[in-house]
């Protein structure tokens, strides 16, 4: 049973083939535990693996189940982010800085995955500190995309991306800062949800910039996130900024029609930054979503392209301020035979922290400097709110907004490791969603080629359910979702 097409490949499907008895927890860990072990070296998705956590989990929701007391989750594998804290395993943010650092704790989204029932199998590759739009910046080296190892998967959340395109996990744990989660989704072929801001805890989960860092689900389907969703979601009294709401079953409107809503159509996304054949898929995408019974409005974002340069300020400002905790004294990678104090810091963190985020760091630093801090940081928060209020407007006529998720499909591995800015502009439809912190799904539409092509759906606060319940009908009318990499087949 160690092949591709052994067992079934969605959440949803595992989910009831376990309920029916058709095989074991344990079986299917297996099964994911040697494919990683056979395809990973060529993919590198995974940082660290957990085979005896996961045959623990495993067998637990399997004497779980022979006791009548399993849940909807139960004995399903998952692969974990590695910027969530995770009890007694490495969680190193794909930084030298915590290469070897073991959390004394888990993250309340680790926990609440641990307690459903759910089975770990390890801790997959990232941007270091989340900080990257192509998964280049890890201190364990690159992640490559399944559907052409030569290709980038996308970042932050490359790893996750990789790990469940290579059908190496069915689902995944991601985050979201400017469009790590939707991004990766996007040029992997996968779907991924950004929740609403302080929808999903962020208590354990490393942080980079706090006012847009948020934690959401990636697999195969949008019925697949629904499912990872009811039990990531709630409310948090560790996290001051968890939102306080009731329990939500995502999965409870998935099968609603879409008659009688509204879909808006930015025109601010159709650019020039925007490929023609991304545009013809989107265009593709709008028009079964108007035969489904939507109904397609033109609206406007006039700020959407200040989104860019207002996320980086805002972006590397707070990651400046989170990022100095990492100084060598109390945790994390200290130079070695350092003169004085001056020097055990510079050293430390020159050598903990890759090019991505010195870069990073300097910036945020530079932008909260007393001379600079009108100039840039009040007048980029300035421009946050008008970005907010841009949304506020466009969701006064419509339900949704859609558009790409990416500007182009998966680039080559150091095509633009060079020119930040380029790199910086693969997330020019994503940010502006961050700063606003509504809810974005990605989902797979009509691919370009042999590569995908990511279409994103909008969201007002709180709006996953409906974000879902779109992709889910747009999903069972097409199919993109469960197109696979030839490497998949291996």
């Amino acid at each position: 049973m160690s092949g591709a097409g052994s067992f079934p490949e969605t959440l949803t499907e595992q989910a009831k083939a376990l309920a029916a008895r058709q095989f074991s927890s344990v079986e299917l860990t297996q099964h994911y535990l040697d494919r990683i072990k056979r395809l990973d070296p060529q993919v590198n998705s995974f940082i660290s693996v957990c085979p005896e956590l996961a045959f623990a989990q495993a067998l637990a929701a399997d004497t779980a189940r022979a006791r009548g007391e399993a849940g909807p989750l139960s004995g399903l594998p998952y692969a974990n982010k590695d910027i969530f804290c995770t009890t007694g395993i490495k969680t190193t943010c794909a930084s030298r800085m915590l290469a070897n650092w073991r959390a004394p704790y888990d993250a309340t989204v680790v926990r609440n995955l641990a307690q459903a029932g759910m089975v770990m199998l390890g801790k997959t590759n990232m941007d270091e500190f989340a900080m990257g739009s192509s998964n280049e910046n890890s201190w364990f080296g690159p992640v490559r995309n399944p559907w052409d190892l030569e290709r980038v998967p996308g970042g932050s959340s490359g790893g996750s991306a990789a790990a469940v395109a290579a059908r190496l996990a069915p689902v995944a744990t991601g985050t979201d800062t400017g469009g790590s989660i939707r991004q990766p989704a996007a040029l992997c072929g996968i779907t991924g949800l950004k929740p609403t801001y302080g929808r999903v805890s962020r208590w354990g989960m490393i942080a980079f910039a706090s006012s847009l860092d948020q934690g959401g689900p990636m697999g195969l389907s949008a019925e697949d996130l629904a499912m990872l969703m009811n039990v990531m979601a709630g409310s948090d009294p560790r996290d001051s900024t968890s939102v306080q709401r009731p329990p939500e079953d995502f999965t409870s409107q998935l099968a609603l029609p879409l008659s009688g809503l509204r879909i808006g159509l930015p025109r601010e996304f159709n650019d020039g930054n925007l490929s023609a054949p991304i545009a013809a898929s989107v265009a593709e995408a709008a028009a079964t979503l108007e035969q489904l019974g939507a109904a397609l409005v033109d609206v406007s974002l006039p700020h959407a392209g200040m989104a860019i340069p207002a996320y980086y300020v805002v972006a590397s400002a707070e990651a400046s301020s989170n990022l100095s905790r990492y100084d060598g004294v109390r945790f994390g990678h200290r130079c070695e035979a350092p003169k004085d104090l001056a020097d055990l810091y510079s050293r430390s963190r020159a050598e903990g922290f890759g090019a991505e985020v010195q870069r990073r760091i300097l910036v945020g630093t530079y932008v909260l400097s007393a001379g600079y801090y009108e100039a840039w940081y009040r007048k980029a928060q300035q421009v946050r709110r008008l970005i907010q209020s841009d949304y506020a407007r466009a969701f006064e006529n419509v339900d949704v907004l859609l558009g790409p998720t990416t500007p182009s499909t998966a680039f080559r591995l150091g095509e633009n490791a060079d020119d930040p800015l380029t790199m910086y502009l693969s997330d020019i439809y994503t940010t502006g969603v961050n700063l606003a912190g509504l809810p974005g799904l990605s989902m797979p539409g009509r691919a370009v080629g042999n590569l995908p092509v990511g279409l994103q759906l909008i969201g007002n606060y709180f709006g996953e359910q409906r974000l879902l319940q779109i992709a889910h009908q747009y999903q069972k009318q097409t199919g993109w979702h469960l197109a696979r990499p030839a490497f998949a087949e291996l």
